[in-house]
């Protein structure tokens, strides 16, 4: 459901996984394009959604935030299986009743936080403990594409979605500012997450940046983690007693009335995999064994609740300036 850009990244990988899916078809409002990329594809187009949702077994909505839950809702109605790219909706109240419908259709429903799938998170993952406390940037270049929404609901819900997923502890307080610069939304944001638990989060998502970063740093007792989701690729520093027989060895000075420390550094093997692939493999597997989903409705609709949190308090700020 959709064919632009991620549409049709979606559309030539499920083609790829043949043996998991049979494309019915897909539907977009733009005819034209939808014409062309009938033709390239070689799939078969339907003019209206519920036409294309009456057909299949499961629906793949990659359409603008916006019409996420339209288009949802009248999959659910019919007990079909869905897969929502993120945010799962534009608005809590949707979020909700989605959850509701999703219960009351007892379907698979998969939300496409990406990042989960992506292998350089997942070869960190392991090795996190008690997080206690995280700085993310993700940067992109301006693309109109996407300016429906905030860069918060557009870039940074991924980072949102991270932190949820790593820390142990129930958020606390939220403090934000961002500003728009080019669209009618926030184009920049920071924000800070503070959980019951200690745990401080500082967030930075841009779309108007002159280069492109998706990179966090997680620490927490003896070691730092750093993740760079752009490049795949994950470093682990860690700290332990120094071990006076290694020649080699970086030793640092941890103070009066403590032992010599040694750093460790590793950086664990990360899996060739394309993300959307994995995730897209996972919806799969998830109907075909009736089990959880990676990614719930109701973890898509957490990252969304901070989502709106984040929105309020950059809204309050700026209302408070403009006084």
């Amino acid at each position: 459901m959709g064919a632009g850009h991620l549409g049709k990244i979606h559309l030539r990988l499920i083609k790829e996984l043949s043996d998991v899916y049979e494309i019915v078809g897909f539907h977009d409002p733009n005819t034209a394009m939808s014409k062309e990329v009938a033709k390239e594809y070689d799939i078969r187009y339907f003019p209206t959604a519920i036409e294309l949702i009456e057909v299949c077994d499961a629906i793949d909505i990659v359409a603008p935030t916006l019409s996420h839950f339209d288009i949802a809702q009248q999959a659910l109605r019919l007990h079909k299986h869905i897969f929502i790219e993120k945010p799962i909706t534009n608005t809590l109240e949707e979020g909700k009743k989605l959850i509701e419908l999703t219960h009351e259709a007892k379907v698979c429903a998969q939300v496409g936080h990406v990042e989960r799938f992506n292998p350089a998170f997942q070869a960190a993952y392991p090795h996190f403990e008690q997080v206690m406390f995280i700085e993310t940037h993700r940067l992109a270049e301006y693309n109109p594409r996407g300016t429906d929404v905030s860069v918060i609901l557009d870039l940074m819900i991924h980072d949102i979605d991270i932190v949820l997923k790593v820390v142990n502890g129930n958020l606390r307080k939220t403090s934000a500012s961002g500003v728009a610069v080019i669209s009618d939304n926030p184009d920049i944001c920071n924000a800070r997450l503070e959980f019951d638990n200690g745990c401080v989060a500082n967030l930075t998502a841009s779309r108007i940046s002159l280069k492109n970063m998706r990179k966090s740093r997680f620490f927490q007792k003896n070691a730092y983690i750093t993740v760079d989701f752009l490049e795949r690729k994950t470093d682990i520093v860690q700290i332990q007693d120094a071990d006076p027989t290694d020649p080699f060895g970086i030793v640092i000075n941890a103070g009066e009335n403590r032992p010599p420390q040694q750093l460790i550094f590793d950086k664990p093997a990360v899996q060739e995999s394309n993300a959307i692939l994995e995730e897209l493999k996972s919806f799969a597997h998830s109907i075909n064994t009736e089990s959880k989903p990676e990614v719930t409705v109701e973890d898509g609709y957490g990252a969304l609740q901070v989502a709106h949190q984040i929105l309020d308090q950059i809204n309050l700020t700026n209302s408070i300036f403009a006084a």
